[in-house]
């Protein structure tokens, strides 16, 4: 039995959210909330709400007890990028791509 939870477009370079994403994956739920926690990256707080959501999923949708949980896979894919121009010298200007990321977080029963 597994259980996921998953948010869209949000503000985040995935490149960036899978370095933090990777330092939970099998570990129990529990543990996992306590080092995102006390993780100071944005991503942290961001894997961390996806988590909370994927546990509340397993304890309305399922009935899987939470505390037998452990984080099976985080998947972080790109979604769309927003495009901005900076104005550069000589009337030119050169293209910025804000990335997004669709946070995805598989919980499965040990």
């Amino acid at each position: 039995m597994e259980t996921r939870a998953t948010l869209k477009a949000v503000r985040l370079s995935p490149r960036k959210a899978r370095i933090v994403a990777r330092n939970v994956v099998g570990m129990d739920a529990a543990e996992a909330l306590d080092v995102l926690k006390f993780t100071p990256q944005k991503a942290a707080g961001i894997i961390l709400q996806v988590m909370y959501s994927a546990l509340s999923n397993s304890a309305n949708d399922t009935f899987i007890d939470p505390d037998t949980l452990m984080v099976k896979e985080i998947i972080i894919n790109e979604g769309p990028s927003w495009k901005r121009f900076l104005p550069r010298a000589q009337g030119r200007a050169t293209s910025i791509r804000k990335r997004t990321s669709h946070i995805t977080v598989i919980l499965a029963a040990n």
